[in-house]
C-alpha cells in the first residue's frame, strides 16, 4: 500500500470549519475558538449560511464561496448533511478533512453503510479523512488545536492517538496537569478511513515523534498491522493500551487451541511479535511514555540506586530483581571514592545508602561517582522528605547529573506536598519522577525492552519447499463431500505433506484387516476410531493404546466400534486407524485458531490432556520467525522439563521448532483453515526428532 501523506491534515496553511457557529455550547464554536487561541497562522474560514461573521472572522455560506484554496475541512454538521458535504470537499479539491459528526457505525446498519460511503470518496479523490465520530487533532508544532476539547496539551515529543474521544479529553488533562508534552494528539473515532497503521507510517520518521502512544479498541488489519509496527518500533518505542479483550463473546470451538486462545492471546502475540510495549493501565501509559520520551536508552541492564532511606531501596532492589534487571556491582575505584565522600555509616554497596540525615552535597558526591562508573546502565535517585532534606537543592543536583553522564537517569521523590516543587524541577530538567520505587523499576524495564529490541536483527521468515498439492487435493475432496472437519485418518497426509514425520498406519474397515495389519507393523499397536464426525476420540473411549496380540486387536476394534455408535449413533464410522505405538519422547501440543484480526495465532504447550488444565501455553500470529519459534518454548513455565531436569535426556527443541514453521507455513498457506490441532507431537531427545501422533482440523 501506498504510503498516504498526512501533512494537510497535521500541517494545513488554510482550514474550512463547515458548522461553526457562535454557540458556545456547541462542538462547532469551541472547535473554531481552539483553531484561533491556538495560534495557527494560516486562513481560517467558517462556514455557516446563517452568519456572516463569527469570532471575529468573516463567514462564508457554503465551501464555494471560499476563494482560496483549502488544506483541512473540519465537517461538524448533523450527520445526514456530512455525505452531501465530503463530497463537495472532494469536488473543490480540498486536501484533507476532519468529520467530527457522530451517527455512523454506532447507530446501526445505516451508519455502517454511511462510513463505507465515506471512505469511497476518500478514496475517490485522494483525501484523507479522520473519523468520523472523533474529536479532532491536534498539533503542538503547527500549531493547530482542531478539536472540541478544554486544553491544549504542553510542546512535547510524544505523538499519541486514542479510538476514544472521551479518554483523550482526559489525558489532556493529565497531561497538562503533570506538564507532560506531545506533538500530535489524535482521535480515531470510528476510522471509516485513516486507521492507527495510517498514523504509524506518517509518525515513524518524524523526530518530532520519539514515542508513539495509543488507545487502542480494536484494530483494522492485524497482518499489516504487525509489519508496520515492527518496522517502527526498530526506529522508535510504540506505547499500546488495549481495551476489550476478554474472551466473553468468543465463539464456541471444538479444537483445544480454540478453547485457549481469544482476542487477549492475539493481541498479546500481535504486540509481541511487532515489539509493541503493552501498557496495562492509563498510570503505565503515561510512566511509560515519560521515561522513553525524556531519558536516553540504557547501555545494559545494570541499575543503580542512590537513596536517603534503607527500606525505598530495598523495594527497589526487589523490584529490579521481579524486573529480570540487576543491581549494578561496582568497581572498586567507584566504592574508595564513595566511602571518601560519605559517612562512616553509609552504604557504599549498591544501593548507596546516604542516610536519613543527607544533605545536597552528599548526594551530589555519590551522583558523579555512580553516574561515571562504567558498569551502570542506569540510575534510580530515592528521596524520602525528612526534616533535613534540603528537597529542591536535591532535585537540581540530580538533573545537573543528567547530561554529563549520558545514562539515564529517574528519580523516586516520595511524597506528595514535601516534593511537589522538585518534581517540577525535575520536569523542567526531562528527568522523569515517580511516585514509589516499584513505578520508576517498571518503566525502565521498558526502556532495557526497547533498548534489546531495537539491537536485535529482525529474522526473516523461513519458507520451505512443501506438498502443496497433496493438501489441495485432501480439502477438495473432503468439501466434495459436504464436510468441514477432517479427522486424524485423513490429516495424516497433510502432515506427510508438510514433512511432518507420522508413525506408520493404515485406516481398517474390519477387525481382519486390523489384525493383518498390526501383524505387518509389529505389536504393540494403538487403535482410534476412524470418523469424520469424531474429533475428540479419548472423550468416548475410541482409544487404545499397547494393544498387544491379534486377539486384543479383534477385541479392540469390536469395542471402540461399539462405543462409537452407542455415544455417537448419527456418526458416520469408517472403522479404525491402526496405529505403529511410538515408545519414549514427551508429548507436546501444537495447534492454530484463526483470529478475526489478527489470522493464524499459533499455539505450543504441553500435549496430552492436561493442555486445557494446566494451559501452559504460549501464542504468535503466523507467519514468524525460527527465533519466535524458539522463544515459544521459553516461555513456558514447564520450559527446563524439555531442557532436561534430574538426568533425564534433553528433548529435541530444533525438531519442536522446525514442527512450529512448517505448521506456521501450512497455516499461511491455506487461509481456509481455521482450527488445527497436533495433539501429542511426541518429542524425542536431542537429535532425534519428533513425531505427530494425532492431528484434527476444521476448515472454514
Amino acid at each position: 500500500m501506498i504510503f498516504r501523506n498526512l501533512d494537510p491534515l497535521f500541517s494545513p496553511k488554510s482550514v474550512a470549519v463547515i458548522g461553526a457557529t457562535e454557540s458556545r455550547d456547541k462542538p462547532g464554536y469551541a472547535i473554531l475558538f481552539n483553531i484561533i487561541k491556538s495560534g495557527f497562522a494560516g486562513k481560517v474560514y467558517p462556514v455557516n449560511p446563517g452568519k456572516d461573521e463569527i469570532l471575529g472572522l468573516p463567514c462564508y455560506k457554503n465551501l464555494d464561496a471560499i476563494k482560496g484554496e483549502i488544506d483541512l475541512a473540519v465537517i461538524v454538521i448533523p450527520g445526514k448533511l456530512v455525505l452531501d458535504t465530503l463530497e463537495r470537499c472532494g469536488k473543490l479539491g480540498v486536501r484533507s478533512a476532519i468529520v467530527i459528526s457522530a451517527g455512523f457505525r454506532e447507530t446501526g446498519h445505516e451508519g455502517l453503510l454511511a462510513e463505507h460511503a465515506i471512505s469511497d470518496i476518500a478514496g475517490r479523490y485522494g483525501m484523507p479523512v479522520l473519523g468520523p465520530n472523533c474529536l479532532g487533532l491536534i498539533n503542538t508544532l503547527t500549531p493547530i488545536n482542531a478539536t472540541f476539547a478544554k486544553d491544549t496539551p504542553p510542546i512535547g515529543k510524544i505523538a499519541f492517538m486514542s479510538q476514544s474521544g472521551a479518554l483523550c479529553t482526559s489525558i489532556l488533562d493529565i497531561a497538562v496537569a503533570e506538564d507532560v508534552g506531545f506533538s500530535y494528539f489524535v482521535s480515531l473515532g470510528n476510522k471509516a478511513d485513516l486507521n492507527e497503521i495510517d498514523f504509524l507510517e506518517a509518525w515513524a520518521d518524524l523526530p518530532d515523534a520519539n514515542v508513539i502512544l495509543a488507545y487502542l479498541e480494536g484494530i483494522t488489519d492485524g497482518t499489516r498491522f504487525i509489519e508496520v509496527a515492527r518496522r517502527v518500533t526498530k526506529k522508535k518505542p510504540i506505547v499500546a493500551i488495549k481495551a476489550g479483550v476478554t474472551s466473553s463473546g468468543s465463539r464456541a470451538v471444538s479444537s483445544h487451541t480454540g478453547a485457549l486462545a481469544g482476542s487477549e492471546r492475539a493481541y498479546e502475540a500481535a504486540f509481541k511479535q511487532a515489539g509493541v510495549i503493552r501498557a496495562r493501565s492509563m498510570g503505565e501509559l503515561f510512566d511509560f511514555a515519560i521515561a522513553l520520551a525524556r531519558q536516553p536508552l540504557p547501555r545494559n541492564d545494570k541499575v543503580a540506586i542512590i537513596t536517603n532511606a534503607g527500606g525505598p531501596g530495598i523495594m527497589a532492589t526487589d523490584a529490579i530483581e521481579r524486573a529480570g534487571l540487576s543491581l549494578a556491582s561496582f568497581s572498586n575505584e567507584t566504592m574508595e571514592t564513595l566511602k571518601k565522600a560519605l559517612p562512616p555509616a553509609a552504604s557504599v554497596l549498591n544501593p548507596v545508602d546516604l542516610l536519613g540525615d543527607a544533605t545536597t552535597d552528599r548526594y551530589k558526591s555519590a551522583l558523579e561517582v555512580v553516574a561515571t562508573d562504567p558498569n551502570v546502565g542506569t540510575l534510580i535517585v530515592i528521596l524520602t522528605p525528612q526534616f533535613s532534606t534540603q528537597i529542591d537543592d536535591v532535585a537540581r543536583a540530580v538533573a545537573s547529573a543528567t547530561n554529563p553522564s549520558q545514562i539515564p537517569v529517574l528519580a523516586c521523590f516520595m511524597g506528595e506536598a514535601s516534593v511537589r516543587n522538585a518534581v517540577k524541577i525535575l520536569t523542567d530538567y526531562r528527568v522523569p519522577n515517580y511516585v514509589t520505587p516499584e513505578r520508576a523499576v517498571d518503566a525502565l524495564a521498558v526502556m532495557v525492552h526497547q533498548r534489546l529490541w531495537q539491537e536485535e536483527p529482525a529474522l526473516p521468515y523461513e519458507v520451505l519447499d512443501l506438498d502443496t498439492q497433496q493438501v489441495v487435493e485432501t480439502f477438495e475432496r473432503v468439501r466434495r463431500e459436504g464436510r468441514a472437519k477432517i479427522g486424524d485418518a485423513e490429516a495424516r497426509t497433510i502432515l506427510e505433506a508438510y514433512r511432518i514425520p507420522v508413525p506408520a498406519a493404515k485406516l481398517c474397515k474390519t477387525a481382519e484387516e486390523a489384525v493383518a495389519f498390526a501383524d505387518e507393523i509389529g505389536y504393540p499397536v494403538v487403535m482410534k476410531i476412524a470418523s469424520p464426525d469424531i474429533l475428540h476420540k479419548t472423550d468416548i473411549g475410541g482409544v487404545r493404546l499397547n494393544v498387544r496380540t491379534a486377539v486384543d486387536v479383534r477385541d479392540s476394534f469390536d469395542l471402540i466400534t461399539f462405543r462409537a455408535t452407542r455415544y455417537m449413533p448419527d456418526a458416520e464410522i469408517w472403522g479404525c486407524l491402526v496405529q505403529q505405538q511410538v515408545h519414549g519422547g514427551r508429548e507436546v501440543i501444537i495447534g492454530m485458531n484463526r483470529d478475526p484480526q489478527f489470522g493464524p495465532l499459533v499455539m505450543f504447550g504441553l500435549g496430552g490432556i492436561y493442555v486445557e488444565a494446566l494451559k501452559d501455553v504460549t501464542f504468535r500470529i503466523a507467519p514468524f520467525s525460527r527465533q519466535d519459534a524458539m522463544e515459544m518454548m521459553r516461555e513456558m513455565r514447564s520450559y527446563n522439563l524439555l531442557r532436561g531436569v534430574r538426568g533425564e535426556a534433553r528433548s529435541d527443541l530444533t525438531a519442536i521448532a522446525d514442527t512450529l514453521l512448517k505448521v506456521s507455513q501450512l497455516v499461511v498457506d491455506f487461509p481456509d483453515i481455521v482450527e488445527l490441532d497436533i495433539n501429542p507431537l511426541i518429542v524425542f531427545e536431542e537429535g532425534k526428532g519428533a513425531m505427530g501422533i494425532d492431528m484434527r482440523l476444521v476448515l472454514a
